[in-house]
């Protein structure tokens, strides 16, 4: 696969802050470790402190000067999600970027103490939360940053294209008695519609915008990424699914997508609310994806759910 995009031709970063889920492996680590060789500071996003810390030595032996900073966060406990949100709040003035990047793949059904299946949490859910808690310092950012400075990135994957014919089951969301990639694919489906909302409400199109600046959004398939991801996918049933994706990519390779849509100058404006694949390329989700009535009603859906809860205010 010849990529179109390397980040190494991506811009000084000094000076901007990120904030990346899943960081401590696979994607999420290579997209830290390359946004720190541009001198960006970054928050580590982790559920264990161990890990995290692991991984942040190990980019420091990379990058000895690399600014980064560890961000326990449990995307399977949404008290903790909210917590890791209030760090960042407590600590940072200014938010360019947020990188939803850490998810699980067509693991066995099982309940978060929240109320929800573990994917639909983990992958949508979880990150939605964080993102609704983060976005005021992002917007209070892009009002005073140049255009495009300001970006949010959720990781979908083209399976996606996989999710129920009606697309999100608000009946059923926790899908019990599907097929476990079903359960995924719709996780991965509300990542790409999220965008979709976001962008409606905070992207350079959106309307009467006033000087509150604008917040670029993109969702992307970052390509079949041999990670702990498909490690942890429930073994053999998962495999036809899987085999979907094409070939593999090394991990590396897998960022490179999200850094492209995260910090790239080559990202422009009409590019926000699109949907991209490897490497750097525009490319056109599912039908259904592509529904604004559908990502207008999964975000109602979710911000009811999330305040009826007390997750949000």
């Amino acid at each position: 696969m010849a990529p179109s995009f390397h980040p190494d031709s991506l811009p000084d970063l000094e000076s901007r802050v990120y904030v990346v889920t899943g960081g401590n492996t696979g994607i999420g680590y290579h997209t830290i470790l390359h946004l720190t060789k541009h001198n960006a500071k970054v928050y580590l996003g982790c559920r264990n402190a161990t890990k995290g810390n692991e991984a942040i030595a190990d980019i420091k032996t990379r990058v000895p000067c690399a600014n980064v900073q560890l961000l326990v966060m449990d995307l399977m406990n949404m008290e903790s999600v909210i917590a890791a949100a209030k760090e960042v709040l407590s600590k940072e003035t200014k938010l360019h970027g947020l990188i939803n990047s850490a998810g699980i793949m067509a693991t066995p059904f099982e309940m978060t103490a929240d109320g929800y299946e573990s994917q639909i949490q983990t992958n949508y859910l979880s990150h939605w939360v964080l993102t609704y808690h983060l976005l005021p310092l992002l917007q209070k950012t892009a009002a005073t940053s140049a255009k495009g400075d300001v970006r949010i990135v959720n990781v979908s994957s083209m399976g996606h294209k996989q999710a129920p014919s009606e697309g999100i089951n608000f009946e059923d969301i926790n899908l019990k008695e599907k097929f476990t990639f079903s359960r995924y694919a719709q996780s991965k489906l509300a990542n790409v519609l999220h965008a979709k909302a976001l962008d409606k409400r905070f992207g350079p199109q959106r309307q009467n915008a006033g000087n509150e600046g604008e917040i670029w959004v993109a969702s992307l398939h970052p390509g079949n990424v041999d990670t702990q991801l498909n490690a942890n996918a429930a073994g053999s049933i998962a495999v036809p699914a899987l085999r979907c994706f094409g070939v593999y990519i090394k991990p590396e390779q897998g960022s490179f997508t999200s850094l492209y849509a995260a910090a790239s100058s080559d990202f422009k404006a009409q590019d926000s609310g699109e949907y991209f694949v490897p490497i750097a390329q525009k490319s056109k989700p599912s039908k259904t994806a592509n529904n604004p009535e559908l990502a207008e009603k999964l975000w109602t859906w979710t911000e009811n759910e999330m305040r009826s809860k007390g997750f949000i205010q």
